[in-house]
C-alpha cells in the first residue's frame, strides 16, 4: 500500500483485509457533490461499514459515511446516502459475473485522492473463515517477533 505519485489516502479498509481474502481490485471513480469533496479534502469519510452492490447495470456504494462540510449550509448531502461508481461496462459485467458466485462479494478497500479526482479501490473478495483468520493473525505474530528479534541483533 506504497503512496504513489499524486495519491493521498484519505480512508482505508483494514477491516475488508481481515475478513476477506482480496483475489482482484478495481479503481472506480465516485459520484460526489461538492460539498462532499470539500469533507473529503479534510479527510473526514469512513468506508468501515460500506459495501457495493450493482443493479441494472450500474454499481453503487451503501454505508460509506462522508461528515457533512462545516462551512456547507443547504447543499450539505446525507452523510450514508447512496453513491454512483463509475466503472466501465466491461469491469461492470465481469464483476456482476463473479460476485454472483458463492462466497463471492465487492467491498470497498480504500478512498484516495488521484491527482485532483476522488477514487475508490474496490476488490472482489472471498469471505474467510474463522481458522483463516486465526491463521492470518498468526503469521503476523511470526513476522512481527522476527522483526522484533532482528532489530534486537542489530545493536
Amino acid at each position: 500500500m506504497a503512496k504513489q505519485a499524486g495519491e493521498k489516502l484519505i480512508a482505508n479498509n483494514k477491516k475488508a483485509y481481515h475478513d476477506y481474502f482480496i483475489e482482484d481490485t478495481y479503481e472506480a471513480g465516485i459520484e460526489l457533490a461538492g460539498t462532499e469533496v470539500k469533507s473529503l479534502r479534510m479527510g473526514k469519510c469512513s468506508v468501515k461499514e460500506s459495501f457495493i452492490h450493482i443493479d441494472k447495470g450500474e454499481v453503487f456504494i451503501y454505508g460509506m459515511h462522508i461528515s457533512p462540510y462545516e462551512k456547507g449550509n443547504i447543499f450539505n448531502k446525507d452523510p450514508l446516502r447512496v453513491r454512483r461508481l463509475l466503472l466501465h461496462k466491461v469491469e461492470i459485467r465481469k464483476l456482476l459475473a463473479k460476485s454472483t458466485q458463492k462466497g463471492y462479494t465487492i467491498v470497498p478497500l480504500r478512498v484516495y485522492f488521484k491527482n485532483s479526482l476522488v477514487k475508490v479501490e474496490i476488490g472482489l473478495a472471498r469471505g474467510k473463515k474463522l481458522y483463516d483468520k486465526r491463521e492470518t493473525i498468526a503469521k503476523k505474530d511470526m513476522a512481527r517477533e522476527a522483526e522484533r528479534d532482528y532489530k534486537r541483533s542489530i545493536q
